[in-house]
């Protein structure tokens, strides 16, 4: 099962320049062009991540960030050319998992893509200290299989 992608970005030439390269790497990649429709989208597609633009109509990306923490941990990638140490913080203090300001290259954001997945998949539930993947632990798409704590996890909740 590919990993989905949610790009949010009202450029359309960096949407499907990221496109190109996430569907490259192995990702099934949906995309809003603003962050009304980002936000819809969210819902609809329920990505493993999302890439997300700042400066956007209808709904900019601190408030999409908003509204997808309302129920959601997936990662955010914040990609956006709003670069002030006080802009970091902020997208990074709302729940952004990254900060990445434009122009970026894209191995260093492919890199970082996968860190966040990686983060992610191995993140603690519900207080649990995330443990060192073993070689009891088998991961399929959304799915974490521990056998050592016999227990299935579903986008990192417990079934």
């Amino acid at each position: 099962m590919n990993k989905k992608a949610l790009v949010v970005e009202d450029d359309v030439n960096i949407a499907e320049l990221l496109m190109l390269y996430l569907e490259k790497d192995g990702f099934e990649v949906s995309i809003a062009h603003d962050g009304g429709t980002g936000v819809a989208m969210f819902a609809e597609v329920q990505p493993d991540l999302v890439l997300l633009d700042i400066m956007m109509p209808v709904m900019d990306g601190m408030q999409v960030c908003r509204e997808i923490r309302k129920t959601s941990s997936v990662p955010i990638i914040m990609l956006t050319a709003k670069g002030s140490l006080g802009d970091k913080v902020t997208g990074l203090d709302i729940g952004a998992d990254d900060y990445i300001t434009k122009p970026f290259g894209m191995r260093e954001l492919l890199a970082r893509v996968k860190a966040n997945i990686r983060r992610s998949a191995m993140a603690p539930v519900q207080g649990e200290r995330a443990q060192p993947a073993s070689g009891k632990r088998l991961e399929l798409g959304r799915v974490v299989v521990d056998q050592e704590k016999a227990t299935v996890y579903k986008d990192g909740n417990p079934l």
